[in-house]
């Protein structure tokens, strides 16, 4: 199955109510065909089929580096890539499906879980475009969620987005900031408890409507 076929196919499984089984049917599909329909619906319009993708794109990564370790690499690659400027594009989802394969899979989150942090560090590879640091913030608690201790030295370079204006760099940043270890953002947490902002999280599968709030309450509870 091949082309427009495909992404139909693909398509229509990340429509489905179980995503589990559709994930399952799409790790069977050939992992190298399936990589590039998902990312095309990185760009999805639809905020749900979006993620789908994603969370669809860390399960083939995965697989596919349990067979074939530089296949996957190439993939984290071009997920990098398009990060880059030089790229001409903006990278949309790239950054979240980083997290999501690295999640999944122990040996590449040895291998990039360095990168990931750069992109919130000012004195690395930082990324600038506000909506851009969302999804770097995403993938980066999505990843210390599954394996702190990679990111643990990540904790400073969350403060900045901890006082951002933007309620979205907040949540995330403190949803991040309670599996890690070190207290330092335990002053902004009590801060931001009482913040009413709403903002949606995809989490476990599912988008989830928290206030920053509670996010910074459940963070604390963890330290």
């Amino acid at each position: 199955m091949k082309g427009r076929k495909l992404k139909k196919k693909i398509l229509e499984l990340l429509g489905r109510d179980n995503l589990e089984k559709s994930l399952d049917e799409i790790c069977q599909l050939p992992a190298r065909q399936a990589v590039n329909p998902l990312f095309s619906f990185f760009y999805s319009t639809n905020e749900l089929i979006k993620w789908r993708a994603i969370t669809a794109m860390g399960a083939v990564v995965s697989n596919l580096a349990d067979q074939d370790m530089e296949s996957a690499r190439v993939v984290m690659r071009r997920l990098i890539w398009n990060l880059n400027d030089e790229s001409g594009g903006i990278g949309w989802g790239s950054p979240e499906a980083m997290g999501e394969i690295m999640a999944r899979h122990f040996r590449l989150a040895e291998e990039y879980a360095f990168l990931l942090v750069s992109y919130v560090n000012e004195q690395g590879n930082y990324l600038e475009h506000p909506a851009l640091q969302r999804g770097v913030l995403w993938g980066l608690g999505r990843l210390a969620h599954s394996r702190p201790e990679l990111v643990n030295h990540a904790e400073p370079f969350l403060l900045p987005f901890m006082r951002s204006e933007d309620a979205f760099h907040r949540g995330l940043a403190v949803w991040t900031a309670g599996v890690l270890d070190s207290g330092l953002t335990k002053p902004l947490l009590q801060h931001l408890s009482n913040d009413n902002a709403v903002i949606n999280i995809f989490i476990d599968m599912n988008l989830i409507e928290y206030m920053v709030g509670q996010l910074a309450l459940e963070a604390l509870s963890k330290l």
